[in-house]
């Protein structure tokens, strides 16, 4: 019987440290290939050297030169944004507040 329980103990002992070594190899296997950047990437220190001369347009997306791109952005700052509807911008409030009334209070069905 002491036998048994001796054999026993050594074979759980056995899968543990098995088990444990198993373990800790397999998180390490990918751990250095995660780590490391694709070799196609540029380094971010030669992007920052390089001077951007095309631009994207913010309103439509079509490709821009530094010069339109500088002319399109005055414009658009000179430009004041659209005012709002003082009804409209009083349900919005209205309905900002209800939505924070409702986090704090959700058992008022308002």
């Amino acid at each position: 019987m002491g036998r048994v329980k001796a054999r026993k103990a050594i074979k759980l002992l056995c899968l543990i440290v098995i088990s444990a070594t198993l373990l800790i190899l397999s998180s390490d296997w990918g751990s250095s290939v995660i780590a490391l950047p694709p070799p196609e990437d540029t380094p971010e220190e030669i992007l920052r050297t390089q001077i951007i001369i095309e631009a994207r347009s913010p309103i439509d997306g079509k490709f821009l030169t530094a010069a339109e791109y500088i002319q399109l952005q005055a414009q658009l700052q000179e430009v004041p944004p659209p005012k709002l509807d003082p009804k409209i911008r009083e349900q919005i409030y209205l309905l900002r507040l209800r939505k924070t009334l409702l986090q704090f209070f959700p058992f008022l069905n308002f």
